[in-house]
């Protein structure tokens, strides 16, 4: 295991009806002024924004409003938000919403903050050190920012997808009430189920040695999924499982499951090209990707995919003949994102196999250049995957 350092102060407010206490929340987080920024109607028609304003009313707090986000969030509505905090002296920013709302915000909290472009910060120009204080009402599960200090952010001239990290991003708390995930769609859910295995394997595929408790945190947050998932694709109003789909995600990306160990994100670099050029959601495409990955490199270690495979999907170890062991797990992997409605090849995304060179470049990597941290990937170890993606079955 490796040295690490462990940051992770969000206050999360857990269970029904815990968005009444936002106003209070943010009173108590030093909120004066507040951005109340969300995403479509969604929130609105539920009666959750109105809840919102009311509690934070109730607290004295004053707030303008920002709606409008989108998955894949964009830069000009960023812009935008960073203006109108100015404009009115905003303090703090309560995001309401899922993963992209969330990101939205902490892109604007950053731009606020800083004198330059905030998309110094996705370019890898600028490091963020100083930004607004940001909240969250969480209303999907998937992308794990209410307790990560992570944000992506797309670029709309070129639409270029990228991300940065830094823990003056991170919540000051998350309210995480999961009945308000009750009403998401069957796809929605299944998306976010996705990314939140995603963050957990990008964490698990490792060269760190004697990682076994951190290999076990993740082991068991994979079973959850794998356990709850289906129960509230057949049932959306099973509490329960949402409540553990909802902790899980949280789980998988504060990185309680992810420190001491090297770690991968190949697959989500190569998946923002994807949801980048064709606006597709971002599980979606990670459903696709992360097998296909998983088929081009698993003979850089054969035995922790054969690890994966026993402990996540109960495939009887062959010790004789340990790859086709990891060559059914990476199989029953595909087919229980099959099952639970993903697509798993770039037909059933809505991708085009002649884009591939498009979807590489747009990856901006120099001649030479790889990029990746279990296996370093060049641009044509990419096309490849790409390929593999286009044509995959069950």
């Amino acid at each position: 295991m490796e040295n690490f350092t462990f940051y992770s102060p969000t206050k999360f407010v857990f269970g029904k009806d815990m968005e009444n206490q936002a106003g209070e929340l943010v009173r108590e987080f030093g909120g004066k002024k507040v951005l109340l920024h969300f995403g479509g109607k969604s929130a609105e028609k539920s009666g959750l924004l109105s809840r919102v304003r009311q509690s934070l009313k109730a607290s004295g707090i004053d707030f303008v409003e920002l709606g409008g986000v989108h998955p894949n969030p964009l830069d000009d509505l960023v812009y935008e938000g960073i203006e109108l905090c100015k404009k009115n002296g905003v303090d703090f920013i309560l995001a309401v919403g899922g993963g992209s709302v969330i990101d939205s915000s902490k892109a604007i909290a950053l731009g606020v903050c800083y004198d330059g472009d905030f998309w110094d910060f996705y370019s890898n120009k600028a490091n963020p050190s100083k930004a607004l204080p940001v909240g969250t009402v969480l209303t999907i599960a998937a992308a794990g920012s209410e307790g990560s200090g992570d944000s992506v952010i797309t670029k709309k001239d070129g639409m270029v997808k990228r991300g940065t990290g830094g823990d003056c991003i991170r919540p000051r708390f998350s309210i995480l009430n999961p009945a308000l995930t009750q009403t998401l769609p069957a796809y929605q859910t299944a998306c976010g189920a996705t990314d939140i295995m995603a963050h957990v394997c990008e964490r698990y595929f490792t060269n760190t040695k004697n990682v076994e408790t951190t290999d076990r945190l993740c082991e068991a947050v994979l079973l959850s999924m794998v356990h709850e998932t289906p129960k509230v694709i057949a049932d959306p109003n099973d509490y329960e499982a949402r409540a553990n789909i909802m902790w899980a995600g949280m789980v998988a990306h504060n990185n309680i499951v992810g420190v001491g160990r090297d770690q991968d994100w190949n697959s989500h670099r190569i998946e923002h090209e994807l949801s980048g050029l064709y606006d597709c959601a971002h599980g979606a495409g990670l459903a696709v990707i992360m097998p296909s990955w998983m088929e081009y490199v698993w003979r850089h270690d054969v035995m922790r995919f054969a690890q994966w495979s026993e402990r996540v999907w109960g495939v009887k170890m062959d010790y004789a003949d340990p790859e086709s062991t990891v060559r059914e797990g990476i199989h029953r992997f595909r087919l229980f994102l099959h099952d639970i409605g993903m697509p798993i090849n770039f037909d059933e995304l809505g991708a085009k196999e002649e884009d591939i060179p498009t979807l590489v470049k747009k990856l901006g990597l120099a001649e030479g250049q790889t990029t990746g941290g279990f296996v370093h990937l060049s641009s044509d170890d990419i096309a490849k995957i790409y390929q593999i993606a286009a044509r995959a079955k069950i």
